[in-house]
């Protein structure tokens, strides 16, 4: 009889422990399902996008501690010991740190998006790639500090490993070279602000548009839609050319007009299409030269230097179209042709006489 009781009530103390942790489930599946959104759906109907972002960010290291919470609590009243008290604690505490760890990791990259508008709001510009940056930073310094918290929490000497690497500094120093040349690099790069996210530039191992910065490297997607991945070391040893950052943008060629030209013609010319460059709204007032500038093989070269007040190239290429029509509209109203290659080869030819004195010869 009082073994049957023993073994009974060990079986209600399975059951206790059983139906705590599926209660606990139960409550993580009414949070997710029933509370949080309801929060969510009144953050959002409020328009308080920050609340909503935050909960965002904290719904599954929530979830998660709930089940942490259940199954420390069922451990409690399970017959059988399974691990002792003080592990216990220790698996609590170190899972409660990496829930703490992953719920500030999310917040991070929310302030990603935050920073920006609080910056607006004070009127304080900050670049696009410095924010990235410092987020992934910031990630990683969280989780160093989590991972040596838990493991000063599970009895590893974090403070030995730390004097280990430092007496193995030399060999870790040149085995990371190229990693930390690339991580200086991109500290260049945030620093010095060569470019920003967004921005097309221009090196002689890529040309494209700036999607991200990491430690390691930069993307850069090209007009061709591949994504090109630049070691940052490599990028910021390179002369950059940032088309973005341009005010105004160069045309530079030669025209050629027939020789047959008229020098009053030519003058003419001249002047309607330095005229029609000053009074274009796209084209930049500062440098506008229209000049003969020399005799070709096949033509008579004018030379046209502007700059256009639009940079993007879709709007240049547009600009340098409507100014080509404008020029052959003027040359076509001053009657001037443009040159194409020729040559003229003139053959002279012996007089009758001298051939038929030669053929005579020839023939004796």
């Amino acid at each position: 009889m009082p073994t049957d009781f023993i073994y009974g009530d060990i079986w209600i103390k399975i059951g206790i422990s059983i139906g705590i942790f599926l209660l606990f489930i139960g409550l993580r599946k009414v949070f997710t399902t029933y509370i949080f959104k309801f929060f969510l759906r009144f953050a959002e109907k409020r328009n308080i996008h920050t609340a909503a972002n935050i909960m965002l960010a904290l719904e599954k290291p929530m979830r998660w501690l709930i089940v942490l919470i259940g199954v420390l609590i069922s451990l409690r009243y399970f017959p059988y010991e399974i691990v002792s008290n003080e592990t216990k604690k220790k698996i609590f505490r170190s899972g409660f740190i990496v829930l703490a760890a992953w719920s500030l990791i999310n917040l991070s990259s929310i302030a990603t998006l935050l920073f920006p508008k609080l910056m607006k709001k004070i009127d304080f510009d900050v670049d696009q790639i410095v924010l990235p940056f410092i987020t992934k930073m910031v990630n990683v310094i969280i989780f160093a500090l989590a991972t040596s918290i838990v493991a000063e929490e599970w009895g590893y000497n974090v403070n030995g490993f730390v004097a280990g690497l430092g007496l193995g500094g030399l060999a870790f120093a040149l085995a990371a070279k190229e990693t930390l040349s690339n991580l200086f690099g991109g500290l260049v790069i945030v620093t010095e602000k060569p470019f920003t996210i967004g921005d097309w530039i221009k090196t002689p191992s890529v040309e494209g548009i700036i999607e991200d910065i990491t430690f390691r490297s930069t993307k850069v997607r090209t007009f061709a839609q591949a994504l090109v991945t630049v070691p940052n070391s490599t990028l910021s040893n390179e002369p950059i050319i940032n088309w973005s950052k341009m005010g105004k943008r160069q045309v530079a060629f030669h025209l050629g007009v027939s020789y047959d030209t008229p020098k009053a013609q030519l003058e003419q010319v001249i002047r309607r299409i330095e005229n029609m460059l000053a009074h274009h709204e796209l084209v930049h007032p500062d440098t506008i030269l229209v000049k003969f500038d020399q005799f070709s093989d096949s033509s008579l070269d004018i030379y046209l230097y502007f700059f256009t007040s639009l940079t993007d190239f879709a709007s240049y290429l547009k600009i340098k179209e409507d100014i080509n029509f404008k020029i052959l509209g003027i040359l076509e109203e001053e009657d001037v042709q443009l040159a194409f290659p020729t040559r003229t080869l003139i053959v002279q030819t012996e007089s009758t006489e001298t051939q038929q004195a030669v053929f005579e010869k020839s023939s004796s």
